[in-house]
């Protein structure tokens, strides 16, 4: 999938996905997702974590130990995991509010 996306993103390059950063100019805390893979497919993974780490840390989670991620998920409390989730996306979010330099 990464290599068919990172050819789709040479032939023909759709710019900016995200319709918030689209409308507002403000990345979301997936800005860069589809990145990711088009750097993973282009064979760049450096780039790949510059775009998003928290996507590639998952991606490469869940291709890595898929069964193990998700039983320990379903052993942690329901609260853990919204905990979770809400840190990781805070913390993706202020990732990209510093590479599109909204944060110093």
């Amino acid at each position: 999938l990464a290599v068919g996306a990172a050819l789709a993103h040479a032939v023909a390059d759709p710019g900016v996905l995200c319709p918030l950063r689209r409308l507002t100019g403000v990345p979301c805390p997936g800005c860069g997702s589809s990145t990711v893979f088009i750097e993973l497919g282009s064979a760049h993974p450096a780039a790949a974590l510059a775009a998003n780490p928290v996507t590639l840390v998952v991606l490469l989670g869940l291709v890595i130990a898929p069964g193990w991620l998700v039983a320990r998920w379903r052993q942690i409390s329901t609260s853990a995991q919204v905990s979770l989730v809400v840190g990781a996306a805070a913390l993706s979010w202020a990732w990209q509010l510093h590479r599109f330099q909204f944060l110093p």
